[in-house]
């Protein structure tokens, strides 16, 4: 198998090439799955085509039968008799073409969005919302008498089993990915720190679909079995060496993670080179935890230029987000309420102090405010703080955590085991000193051992949850918590938020819950 795959790089004739780490690129290629004859890319695009197709073909001839029954209707164009005999049975299917040609003329079913993030999801409905907006313009403008009630039942529910569809594919996506099947062979090629930075992060996330197999650094000429900085990433020769690599270890996929001894005409002699639809260049700027509408790349003078807006919040999108606060919040209380009743009973009878436990936190623009929690400790608990430090076994330098603290009373342990303890914080989203989702609320005494860029995290109200709730909580060092909360600061969108919310309800049916 390697001998074959080395074989593609040269002729048997030639000389090793000084800046190519043979050895290394020989244990890659040994590595390598065999080649196939589809790309894993069209294998999945195949699979979400048909499975969408069976999906819309379900909802909208499931909704012609619910709305008409068996017999059917006919669509009329008023004033014209001769037009008055198609049958929703071709309308249906003409309905259900256009949605498969919308979905694939918005790329949902491309490698760039399926598998990570929510751009799949969010291209999906906005193109559902758009072909029946038109659809609707072309009916009142042609004077067509379409059923309301079937286009007002196909259109929610087609989309709700889209994204049901799609997600079921994606969690089968990501257990393939993280055994290395379905994904993108990975070199990285600029300087050792930039690489060791870039490929930390794709190794972190191997649901994204990004199977790093090595790397062509500066000075590549190195010896079998070097890594880059301490990771399991292979050297496997000189910047000047990337096209022989590639064929060599069997990428499909360079990833320029710096320009360090690389000039824009490599850059461009790479992009050259590589198999136009197999093989792909990814530039991969070492600017992080930047996404969305704040970067736009911005062609000047035949210059790609990336623009990386400074993050502000529009009027707008405040009203948005207090909005949206506002109604999920009174939504919540109005549901929730008889069991915040019972719990508030419950810790008054099984321990001595008050139900509720108020401490002073920090929120928007650095003030300060009261939070309200349900009471999961002694009455003095605070006072036993301190002697309790050196016993910490979660958390962080900045963060106190335990896993089982002495100071939690009974029923305290099971409310904070699912986040219950939490529900008052409601009132504070009413009241508006908090919002559904944001930064963890910090103690005062937290708030004094920040660093400067760390008070950025104050641009927002603080959250009952956030992004580093859901994605690791007490078990995150305490970078890793900056970096989550100031990534959810600075790329805010009301999508993020929905997902947010989805992921702690269902994080707190486990052990361990959220923490404020």
């Amino acid at each position: 198998m390697a001998s074959n795959v080395i074989g593609a790089a040269r002729t048997p004739s030639e000389p090793e090439p000084e800046d190519l780490n043979t050895s290394e690129v020989r244990r890659v290629a040994a590595a390598a799955p065999p080649p196939r004859r589809s790309d894993w890319r069209a294998k999945y695009a195949r699979l979400l085509t048909l499975s969408d197709f069976v999906v819309l073909m379900a909802v909208v001839f499931g909704t012609q039968l619910f709305w008409f029954g068996i017999g059917g209707a006919r669509v009329s164009i008023r004033e014209d008799a001769r037009l008055s005999v198609v049958s929703y049975w071709l309308f249906s299917a003409g309905l259900v073409v256009l949605w498969m040609w919308s979905l694939s003329l918005i790329d949902s079913r491309t490698d760039r969005v399926f598998g990570t993030g929510s751009t799949e999801y969010i291209r999906i409905i906005s193109v559902s919302t758009r072909l029946f907006g038109i659809i609707a313009i072309v009916a009142f403008l042609l004077r067509v008498d379409v059923a309301r009630g079937y286009l007002l039942i196909s259109l929610p529910l087609g989309v709700a089993v889209l994204l049901l569809e799609r997600r079921i594919w994606r969690q089968w996506l990501i257990a393939r990915r993280r055994r290395g099947e379905f994904s993108a062979r990975v070199l990285l090629v600029g300087s050792e720190r930039s690489v060791a930075q870039i490929g930390q992060a794709l190794q972190r996330v191997p649901s994204a679909g990004y199977h790093v197999v090595g790397a062509c650094v500066p000075g590549g000429r190195t010896r079998a079995g070097d890594r880059v900085d301490g990771l399991d990433i292979p050297v496997l020769g000189d910047v000047s060496a990337i096209a022989s690599v590639l064929r060599a270890a069997s990428a499909d996929t360079v990833a320029i993670t710096s320009t360090d001894d690389l000039p824009p005409s490599s850059v461009k002699r790479i992009s050259w080179e590589l198999e136009a639809g197999r093989q792909h260049l990814v530039l991969a700027p070492s600017i992080v935890d930047v996404v969305g509408p704040r970067i736009q790349t911005r062609p000047v003078a035949g210059l790609p230029l990336i623009h990386v807006e400074t993050p502000r919040y529009s009027k707008g999108q405040r009203v948005v987000k207090r909005s949206a606060d506002l109604v999920l919040a009174t939504i919540a209380v109005i549901v929730l309420s008889p069991v915040m009743l019972a719990i508030a009973a419950a810790i008054r009878v099984t321990s001595r102090g008050p139900a509720l436990f108020l401490q002073t936190r920090v929120g928007l623009d650095g003030r300060e405010f009261r939070m309200v929690k349900f009471r999961t400790m002694v009455h003095n608990a605070e006072e036993l703080l301190t002697g309790l430090r050196a016993r910490q076994d979660a958390g962080n330098e900045v963060l106190f955590k335990m896993h089982r603290d002495p100071r939690a009373t009974r029923i305290g342990g099971f409310l904070r085991r699912y986040s219950l303890d939490e529900l008052p914080q409601l009132f504070n989203v009413l009241t508006g000193s908090m919002s559904l989702v944001g930064p963890r609320p910090p103690l005062p005494r937290e708030v004094r051992k920040y660093a400067d860029h760390v008070h950025r995290r104050f641009m927002v109200k603080p959250g009952i949850t956030g992004l580093w709730q859901v994605s690791g909580r007490s078990s995150l060092s305490w970078e890793e918590s900056v970096r989550l909360d100031l990534s959810y600061v600075e790329n805010w969108t009301l999508v993020g938020d929905l997902v947010i919310l989805f992921r702690t309800a269902r994080a707190a049916l486990r052990p361990g819950g959220t923490a404020a």
